[in-house]
This record gives structure tokens, C-alpha cells and sequence, in this order.
């Protein structure tokens, strides 16, 4: 399944947020959206997910859904949205409810992605009793129990310490190379850019154009090891962003 985005622009009154946007998104990739602050990076990710309609253009699914997808998209927020009175499996289970799934096939899919993200152990934990990190394995274990064909992730990490932060892009790329998925991930953080994306799309500021889109060759299992060859990489798009960065900043402020 692939995802294409063509002449898309969108406004909210007289703002215009997003210009002539034009991607695709490949089948088992990662691509990862950056810019500066308000430049449209969450908006785009809702429009790919027909949360909003755009302005103009269109955001539209070519090719077939994977066999036994029960949400073709899904999305994983930055606020991990758990319920405080079910346990992990059942938050997990909450999405799966919908589908009048058998209880044992219903039983099957949570143990199964408790044990791909490390929680099996916490099976009957209330959310309250884990740390961020945990809350945010409990996110992803529930996006993946609907065997989506595309993630859409926002800022998945940005609430998490650094440490916490390092575990867990350790654990996307080994979910991702155990069985390799489709996602657009969505961060204002340029480390967890060249360490998650194949290929890294940079917008310009308000309003968000597609100012280049960045390809990363090396292998994602590897990067963690060879995080000092990913630091030119990281630089160039710093240095892409830097000037506008310090221009929108100057627009917010003066809000």
C-alpha cells in the first residue's frame, strides 16, 4: 500500500499552513516529515489520515491493503491516550473490539504484541503503575494490533526523556526489522530523523512547502552503531532548517 500526495494545500481562514505539496510515501519505509515550528508537519499527517479534507489536492491509498489489516491507517500520538482504568491488555484490546473478532483470536493478537514489545509481563498493569516509556510501548502495541498497512506517528517520543528516548527508537527499529512496516513519523527532533527515516522530508516555514527530501542509504539496524557517520547527515539538515527556523520563531513570537 503507498501513499500519494498531490498539489496539496490547506489553510485555516486567511492562514494558509501548507503549498503545493506533492510526496509518496513507499510500502516499508520510513519517512520522516521535520520543519519549523508551525509549519504544517501535524497537519499534513491529519490530512493523510482523513482526520481533516485539504483546501485543495488531494492525500489518497494506491495498491492493495495487506491481507489482514484491520486498520489500513493508524496513528500513535505523542500523549500515549491509554485509558486509566484498563489494564494494558485491555487498552490493547479496546481497538480491537470493534471488529467482532473471536475472544481467542482477540487473546492471540494481544499476547502477541505484548511479547514484540516487551510487555508481557505488565499484561494486567493499570497504566498509572508504568513509566512514560512503558505507556508509550503500550501505544505502539495497540496501533500494531490492528496489523495497520501505514503508521502515522506524531511526535511519538517528544514526551520522553533522552534515555527513555534512545530505548525506544531502539525498539522501533527492531519491530521494523523483524516485519517490516510503512510509516510517516512526524518530529522536531533531527537525531531521531537520521536514526528512524529512509528518507527524511524537510518543509520550509509557514507556509510548508517541500524544501527537499532527504534520502539516508544506510541500513537502520546499523545506525545505532554508527551513529558519527549519521552526524554529517543530521548537520546538512540542520543547515537547511536553521535559517528558517530562526524566521518562524520571529513570526511566532510576534503573534
Amino acid at each position: 500500500m503507498q501513499i500519494s500526495i498531490e498539489n496539496l494545500r490547506h489553510s485555516y481562514d486567511s492562514v494558509e499552513v501548507l503549498q503545493d505539496i506533492n510526496l509518496t510515501f513507499e510500502p516499508g519505509e520510513i519517512a520522516v516529515i521535520i520543519g519549523p515550528s508551525g509549519c504544517g508537519k501535524s497537519t499534513l499527517l491529519r490530512l493523510m489520515g482523513g482526520l481533516e479534507e485539504p483546501s485543495q489536492g488531494a492525500a489518497y491509498i494506491t495498491g492493495q491493503v495487506p491481507e489482514g489489516s484491520l486498520n489500513p491507517l493508524t496513528y500513535i500520538f505523542q500523549d500515549f491516550a491509554l485509558l486509566p482504568w484498563r489494564t494494558v491488555a485491555g487498552n490493547i484490546s479496546l481497538v480491537l473490539e470493534d471488529h467482532k473478532l473471536p475472544k481467542k483470536e482477540c487473546e492471540a493478537i494481544i499476547t502477541d504484541v505484548l511479547a514484540r514489545t516487551n510487555l508481557s509481563e505488565f499484561h494486567d498493569a493499570l497504566p498509572r503503575q508504568l513509566s512514560g516509556g512503558m505507556k508509550q510501548r503500550v501505544a505502539i502495541a495497540r496501533a500494531l494490533a490492528v496489523r495497520p498497512a501505514f503508521l502515522l506517528m506524531d511526535e511519538p517520543l517528544s514526551a520522553l526523556d533522552s534515555q527513555t528516548r534512545e530505548l525506544l527508537m531502539d525498539d522501533l527499529v527492531d519491530l521494523w526489522a523483524r516485519e517490516k512496516f510503512s510509516a510517516c513519523y512526524v518530529t522536531h527532533n533531527l537525531a531521531e530523523a537520521v536514526r528512524l527515516g529512509h528518507k527524511v522530508v524537510v518543509l520550509s516555514r509557514r507556509p510548508g512547502k517541500v524544501r527537499e527530501v532527504v534520502q539516508i542509504g544506510m541500513p537502520l539496524e546499523q545506525r545505532r552503531e554508527r551513529a558519527a557517520e549519521l552526524e554529517d547527515v543530521q548537520q546538512q539538515l540542520w543547515h537547511m532548517m536553521r535559517e528558517e527556523a530562526l524566521a518562524a520563531d520571529r513570526e511566532l513570537a510576534d503573534v
